[in-house]
């Protein structure tokens, strides 16, 4: 395998075990037997399980984004772009093994000292909150920056809760419910 090859497939090794048993329940040695390589070979890659975790997040944050603008780009203008998210999230339920948001599960095991990996976390939700902010611009006219901002924060913290209930009750009425109150946030707005 070439380095590259080899530096993907441990991040993705490693964000398997990290998704499905959870950052702390990983071990390195865990992390090792599964990428079938030696130690040495691992921290050659990476200088910690910690940046293992934030290459981790970084690859399913680019992966989500990228899919996020391809099913916004890939529908008509006006409500059915501003509803995409809820799409792409049920794709996402319906995927083997979803167990809600990668940056949140991982949030929820940080102690207050593992604060690089809470900046990573943050700085994704904040792009998510821009992007929406630029779906909502681009989708309706004649909106304030503050009009814009209270459109998009709706519907990432309609999202955000579509997703964290989802996996919490191993169902998408969440997913159905969240997209069904999303369209409150702009029923007086000018679609384009």
């Amino acid at each position: 395998m070439q380095r590259n090859e080899l530096h993907e497939h441990i991040i993705s090794s490693a964000g398997d075990l990290f998704y499905s048993q959870g950052y702390n329940s990983t071990g390195v040695n865990e992390i090792i037997a599964k990428c079938d390589i030696a130690k040495a070979t691992l921290y050659s890659h990476f200088k910690s399980k910690e940046d293992i975790c934030i290459a981790y997040l970084n690859q399913r944050h680019s992966g989500f984004m990228r899919s996020l603008k391809g099913y916004v780009k890939d529908r008509e203008f006006g409500k059915t772009q501003l509803l995409a998210i809820f799409d792409l999230l049920r794709d996402m339920y319906l995927e083997e093994n979803f167990q809600g948001c990668w940056g949140l599960k991982t949030l929820g095991e940080l102690s207050p000292d593992q604060t690089a990996i809470l900046k990573v976390i943050q700085q994704q939700k904040k792009e998510l909150l821009l992007y929406l902010g630029e779906i909502v611009g681009d989708n309706i006219s004649n909106l304030s920056k503050a009009e814009t901002e209270k459109i998009s924060g709706g519907l990432y913290l309609l999202y955000e809760s579509a997703v964290t209930e989802s996996h919490l009750f191993k169902n998408d009425w969440p997913i159905f419910i969240a997209k069904s109150i999303a369209p409150s946030l702009f029923m007086d707005a000018e679609l384009i």
